[in-house]
């Protein structure tokens, strides 16, 4: 596993794997790691502006909060929206 290193808005230290992406409407969102071993998931990176601010609900939704790329969720029920 290749990880690359990067350093957060809050200064905190984290690992991106280019190679786990989930597919967003405007770009991927790669894994990001806690570690450089990759034991530990932190969460996403927005692949079409580089920020580390995402958020994914219940139903596996990620969005950034900076640009509005989205990963729509994996199931979902026309009641939830």
């Amino acid at each position: 596993m290749s990880l690359d290193a990067s350093t957060t808005a809050d200064g905190e230290r984290v690992y991106t794997d280019r190679t786990q992406v989930e597919r967003g409407a405007e770009g991927p969102f790669y894994v990001v790691f806690a570690d450089a071993d990759g034991s530990s998931r932190w969460g996403y990176r927005c692949g079409n502006c580089g920020s580390f601010d995402t958020a994914m609900d219940t139903m596996g939704r990620i969005q950034c909060t900076e640009c509005g790329n989205l990963r729509k969720p994996d199931e979902w029920d026309a009641a939830h929206e």
